[in-house]
């Protein structure tokens, strides 16, 4: 049902809602005809009459036919006797005496709340409102305020990005330079990166830059349960844009409109498909002076529709990476702008200890520390409540109201230590900066160990290292307490993921450098339901006697370091039973080992 037939619908039933009101409230006026009172006093004296009502001078009668009469009446005590002797059942009202004011009120309320409504649905289609107006975008513009736009110092630690989006911003600056000589500029810039990297912001930061108007919408607002709808509103923002040029369209979450077409079970989803079609056909109708930049924002581009990401429409790919080390501070520094440090606060320190975050974690993290050291009546932020605000957000919060038994307890500190130890033990892995029997999150205990530097690359070493080190909890258990728990299980999951991915993606093992898995793709159901398998059952149970091979070869390092170093973990732990939590020192101290080992 288009917008227009929809809306007409809805007026329609207002309208007989009116009429059945206004009903209600004047029925007597309508059911009861006007008699006079000679015709009454004739019915009454033929016994037509079968009831009675008196309300003050007013009479209103039904006869035995089933005919409604209403008649004024002089002396109501004269009729009311005729009728009481014939037998009539008579019910007499006292006289009602509304003012003027009441009368109006009564007879005429309904039609004046459904005048207000009138105006009031009229008033919001005028504005744009959402009322009735299925079919209008809901885009937000914001217009560059030079005292309060977001621009590129705003933006920090994606400087490839920035360099990437200047001849953008030149363009909607002055685009004659560039169409006088022919060139054209991208229609389509299509942001790529996980969540949190900024994406919305550099949106923001370039039409802040070229002080152009912004539009901004996310792609689930194009989406509607009525066929037609989403590409009415298509339609409706390009119009927007068109009347603002230049200046800039963006839509966050574009792979919630832009989904690969004709995927599904049972065929694709119409609505969603049309806006699809449309917001192509409205990128194919831009010219080349229309002085419009679309740019969208995903963290799927795998399942967005290959026509969306031709040449002529989403043809600009930008990827917004996680940052490095210095694009960290950059970002943190960009945070803490307007919060009080101390003067022990070392940004740097924070930015290495930080590895994997990225802006929105940042952001988080800086803002986490501010509500610790306001709780704690500081008129700074101080190094503690960053490390305090670190780690509650990557270990989740202490759960202090948690009641553990001592023997729960003690085996936390033996599997913590085996973590540890392990750790401390091998080379080439991650140090360790911190141990901890308190309960956080859904663990009873952590062992938490930050990398010194960013690593983009594993080698077999460090991977199986790495899988010795997750296992060295279950290896403390079995060797130091001749018992196991289930409080390896995620430590069982991540080892055996890990293997699982040497073996089918990264050809570390004994089947050589053959790719036999899709495991690291999330599946769109859409596209992948029908996909046959990539390996037979032959090789898949190879790979599963490869991924059991390789877990099994890293459990028993783990198991070798703890049978080795008995002594230590039995120091470890009571020191965890006593303290709770040890810090890279103290850990230093009981292992003798310090990480400045040779990798």
């Amino acid at each position: 049902m288009s917008p227009v037939y929809r809306n007409a619908f809805l007026w329609m039933i207002i309208a007989v809602l009116m009429i059945l009101l206004f009903n209600l409230f004047n029925n007597r006026n309508y059911t009861y005809a006007r008699l006079s009172y000679t015709k009454l006093v004739l019915l009454v004296d033929n016994g037509k009459i079968k009831k009675a009502n008196f309300e003050g001078n007013d009479v209103y009668v039904i006869t035995k036919d089933g005919k409604r009469f209403k008649s004024y009446v002089p002396e109501v005590k004269d009729i009311a006797d005729k009728l009481a002797k014939n037998g009539v059942a008579v019910n007499i009202k006292p006289p009602q005496n509304n003012s003027l004011l009441t009368n109006i009120l009564i007879y005429w309320a309904p039609m004046i709340v459904f005048i207000f409504l009138w105006f009031y649905f009229m008033n919001q289609m005028n504005k744009g409102g959402k009322a009735l107006s299925f079919g209008k975008s809901n885009a937000r513009m914001f217009i560059s305020d030079p005292k309060n736009r977001i621009t590129f110092k705003d933006v920090a630690g994606i400087d490839e990005v920035k360099d990437e989006l200047l001849e953008l911003i030149e363009f909607l600056k002055s685009p004659k330079k560039f169409t006088k000589i022919g060139a054209k500029i991208p229609k389509g810039v299509l942001l790529v990166g996980a969540p949190g990297t900024g994406k919305t912001l550099v949106a923001k930061a370039v039409a802040g830059e070229a002080g152009v108007p912004f539009f901004t919408i996310s792609g689930s607002d194009f989406v509607e349960m009525f066929v037609g709808v989403g590409a009415s509103r298509v339609r409706d923002l390009f119009n927007q844009a068109k009347r603002n040029a230049p200046c800039i369209v963006f839509i966050d979450e574009i792979d919630a409109v832009g989904r690969q077409r004709g995927a599904g079970v049972g065929g694709g989803n119409d609505e969603r498909e049309q806006t699809l079609n449309q917001l192509l056909v409205e990128m194919d109708g831009f010219q080349t002076d229309t002085n419009i930049i679309v740019m969208a924002a995903t963290n799927r581009p795998d399942v967005l529709d290959p026509a969306l990401l031709r040449p002529g429409r989403f043809d600009r790919r930008i990827v917004v990476p996680k940052p490095d080390v210095k694009g960290r501070l950059e970002i943190l520094k960009v945070h803490t702008r307007k919060i009080p440090l101390g003067d022990n606060v070392d940004l740097e320190v924070i930015a290495k200890s930080t590895s994997g975050f990225v802006g929105a974690d940042l952001a988080n993290l800086v803002n986490e520390a501010a509500l610790i050291a306001a709780r704690r009546n500081k008129s700074k932020v101080e190094m503690e409540d960053f490390d305090i605000a670190k780690d509650k957000v990557l270990l989740g919060p202490e759960r202090k109201n948690v009641i553990i038994s001592e023997r729960e307890k003690r085996i936390t500190a033996y599997h913590e230590s085996g973590h540890a130890i392990v750790a401390k033990m091998l080379p080439n892995t991650d140090p360790v900066h911190k141990v901890s029997i308190i309960p956080r999150g859904m663990a009873l205990g952590v062992t938490q160990q930050l990398p010194e530097d960013d690593k983009y690359t594993y080698d077999k070493d460090y991977l199986i290292n790495r899988m010795a080190v997750l296992m060295g909890g279950r290896a403390a258990e079995e060797v130091m307490l001749n018992n196991i728990t289930t409080g390896a299980g995620n430590d069982i999951e991540r080892a055996t993921e890990i293997a699982r991915k040497m073996v089918c993606e990264w050809g570390m093992s004994s089947l050589g450098p053959i790719h036999l898995a899709d495991e690291g793709k999330e599946v769109f159901l859409g596209r992948d339901i029908a996909v046959r398998k990539s390996v037979s059952e032959e090789t898949a149970k190879l790979i599963d006697n490869e991924v059991r091979k390789i877990v099994e070869e890293a459990y028993s390092i783990a198991v070798n370091i703890i049978k080795e170093n008995r002594d230590k973990i039995e120091k470890m732990a009571q020191k965890l039973l006593e303290k709770e939590v040890l810090d890279a020192k103290e850990i230093d101290e009981i292992v003798g080992v310090s990480d400045d080992r040779a990798a």
